[in-house]
């Protein structure tokens, strides 16, 4: 389960790493206005997008709250809303190396 969990960490991190490359490519660094533009369309990508940024705030809310809203936490948890999972990613996996893959300690920190 550890490793699983770790290589499923990876291989997200480098599959939206090079999709981001692409896209970059293709269109350029504004990532806002048409991500913002469908969210003010009302269509299904609009609706993606809002359910996205829900995940999105949620999981820098947990970054903050697991790091005990410090000042450095709410640094990570600004990165974490902005990236995604370009951050979470190596976040997490960060995390599961130095718990020694407990789970418990990845997701409570020093609270476990």
């Amino acid at each position: 389960m550890k490793t699983a969990f770790k290589g499923v960490l990876i291989i997200q991190f480098m599959a939206i790493v090079v999709y981001t490359l692409i896209v970059i490519s293709r269109y350029g660094m504004d990532l806002f206005t048409p991500f913002f533009g469908d969210m003010l369309s009302l269509s299904w990508a609009g609706q993606f997008n809002f359910d996205f940024s829900c995940y999105l705030l949620l999981s820098a809310i947990w970054v903050s709250w697991r790091n005990r809203f410090t000042a450095k936490s709410f640094l990570l948890a600004l990165i974490a809303a902005v990236f995604g999972i370009i951050f979470f990613a190596p976040y997490l996996l960060y995390l599961a190396i130095q718990a020694e893959g407990n789970m418990a300690k990845v997701l409570l920190g020093d609270r476990a």
